[in-house]
């Protein structure tokens, strides 16, 4: 079988790829392990920019041929025929490049620093990239920012893993790429590095601050660099703030907050209708994306990120978002308008759950900002065609209302607070930002636990939370503190054969099992100390009568949270485990707390 000879290309790309991985080796054998990291995290940045920049421009520029041929050549259906597209090129892509499996959403990023230790899969340094470039690239109701999160955490991991960095270096190169992407994209870098500390790292040392920062600044600054301006989400347009509507303002943040519990359940309902979805990739794939297409047919602002439509409301002439709808001859119609908006605002769920259930990929970030405007105009709109209030500035409401929307759904009060801060070019609407992200952090947080992205984990045990002891305990491996050299018993041995044992091992604990290793019950130290020193009672008992069932068991696939709560329970040292019904070993209480009080101590060192 022949194979085909590299090209010149591709031979100099591999030479100068080498010479510079080299050039890293030598570089961290010369400089201290602080500043190797700064370096590494200025190259993780730029990395990740750059992917940043090939998404946001993809996107950006499809969207624009879309309006040009929905425009100029009266083909409004257009807009409906390229999601379809998008979401079977990237079911095809998954199937075929990428062993038919994409882990999608931010989630994935906590559940590798919470159980992985920092490690991502090397193909997420580019599949993020291709499949959400021609999802929402060509029209997919859903964000960007999750899978430029994933892409930047993705090269911070495998940048780590590649110059042999400790695990706390590498899970800090990974929260280094999601701060970098975040900034990149919204050319936000304050955003990026409270994101990146708010939402992926529960748990940061002060000296974990810099390196981030550094990242955050490098991103926002290749962006800024290279990047059009109209490509990003910006506002240079806003009201100077008046107290006298701050009522208004409370009133938004308790609507975000009970909305985004409406988006996250919705969209959970609709992930797993998918899920439990019998037929092919293909299919679901088709059914999928002929519903949404079927929506943004009816409203077109539901085609892709969204982001044109959230400058259209924010400005002086939000009529034009009914332009080439079945609603144009009424956009003069100061209602009409508000009904769509508030129907739009309520669809954005289901569109993005068809486009990312039927085999898209992309995030909840982008539309969690479109919910959010649209909420905040409604508001503000609705208040004023009833007209016995003030006038209020729609356009604040519009931008303030996306900070609640965003707070409520990842539970991120404070990146939802400065990302509108710096998209908007300044501070003047701190107050409202704070009232409204945090009544809706309040609201939704009452209602939902956690976030919309990490709930299904965190349910499991299997990603960190606001609570460090949980966190602490997610992370000891339950299998490394598992004793299985315990020796077994049978009933039908005898009581002497059992002290024999006692006087050539220490357990204190055995295990009675049958012939197919199932366990029956425990024979404790304590049980047998009244029967050890008088023969009669070691001839004649049984092991029947000295056996208990013990009060609680374990089964390897338990979290270490759990086994905490069993041992409190039974108030036991030891605990039986079983693996797939049959006896596995013992865990000690003293060996698990002696493993927590280690890692506690690390953290208070860090």
């Amino acid at each position: 079988m022949s194979h085909k000879k590299p090209s010149r290309l591709q031979l100099l790309i591999r030479k100068t790829a080498k010479r510079f991985e080299a050039l890293f080796f030598i570089a961290k054998d010369f400089l201290s392990e602080r500043h190797f990291l700064y370096l590494s995290c200025i190259l993780v940045a730029i990395s990740c920019s750059f992917a940043v920049i090939i998404l946001k421009a993809f996107a950006h520029y499809v969207f624009v041929f879309a309006n040009y041929v929905n425009g100029y050549l009266k083909l409004p259906f257009i807009n409906s025929i390229l999601p379809i597209i998008g979401i079977l090129l990237t079911v095809f892509v998954v199937r075929n490049f990428l062993n038919g499996r994409l882990e999608k959403g931010s989630s994935r990023i906590l559940y590798a620093v919470a159980k992985k230790g920092g490690i991502l899969p090397r193909k997420q340094m580019y599949a993020q990239i291709i499949t959400s470039s021609l999802t929402v690239g060509l029209g997919g109701s859903a964000g960007l920012e999750s899978p430029i999160t994933i892409t930047g955490a993705a090269f911070g991991s495998n940048f780590a893993q590649k110059y042999r960095l400790s695990q706390k270096d590498r899970i800090l190169l990974l929260a280094c790429g999601v701060a970098a992407g975040i900034a990149a994209a919204f050319n936000a870098p304050i955003a990026g590095v409270l994101f990146a500390i708010e939402v992926v790292l529960t748990d940061v040392a002060i000296t974990a601050f810099i390196p981030i920062m550094i990242s955050a600044a490098t991103g926002a600054l290749v962006s800024t660099i290279v990047l059009n301006e109209d490509v990003l989400l910006s506002f240079k347009r806003q009201e100077t703030f008046d107290y006298h509507n701050i009522p208004f303002y409370i009133i938004l943040g308790i609507l975000a907050g009970l909305v985004s519990v409406y988006h996250a359940r919705n969209f959970q309902k609709i992930e797993t209708f998918f899920k439990n979805f019998k037929n092919s990739a293909y299919k679901k794939a088709l059914f999928g994306a002929s519903l949404l297409a079927v929506l943004i047919f009816f409203f077109p602002t539901l085609f892709g990120e969204g982001y044109e439509s959230i400058k259209t409301l924010s400005n002086s002439n939000p009529q034009a978002i009914l332009e080439n709808t079945v609603l144009d001859k009424y956009k003069s119609n100061e209602w009409i308008l508000l009904l769509f908006v508030g129907i739009t605002m309520l669809l954005k769920v289901f569109a993005t759950g068809l486009t990312l259930g039927s085999g898209g990929n992309g995030g909840n970030f982008a539309p969690s900002l479109f919910v959010g405007s649209y909420l905040g105009f409604f508001v503000a709109k609705f208040f004023n065609l009833l007209g016995f209030t003030r006038e209020l500035p729609v356009g604040n409401f519009t931008i303030v209302g996306m900070a609640g929307i965003l707070s409520g759904l990842f539970h991120a009060p404070l990146t939802a607070i400065f990302l509108i801060g710096e998209i908007t070019g300044g501070y003047g609407l701190m107050v409202p930002l704070m009232i409204v992200s945090s009544i809706s952090f309040a609201v939704s947080k009452q209602l939902e636990p956690h976030s919309m992205d990490v709930k299904h984990l965190a349910d499991k045990g299997d990603v960190f939370t606001s609570d460090k002891d949980k966190n602490i305990l997610s992370n000891i491996d339950i299998l490394s503190h598992i004793n299985s050299e315990y020796k077994t018993i049978r009933l039908e041995d005898k009581i002497d054969s059992l002290v024999e044992l006692l006087t050539t091992s220490r357990q204190q604990v055995f295990p009675v099992v049958n012939a197919k290793n199932e366990l029956l019950g425990v024979v404790n130290f304590e049980q047998l100390r009244p029967i050890v020193f008088n023969n009669f009672r070691v001839k004649y008992t049984t092991i029947q009568e000295v056996m208990t069932v013990p009060q609680e068991i374990i089964s390897v696939e338990d979290g270490m949270e759990t086994v905490m709560e069993k041992f409190e329970t039974c108030h036991c040292e030891f605990l039986p485990v079983l693996k797939n019904d049959k006896y596995f070993g013992f865990i000690s209480k003293m060996e698990v707390l002696e493993s927590y009080r280690k890692r506690l101590k690390e953290m208070v060192i860090d």
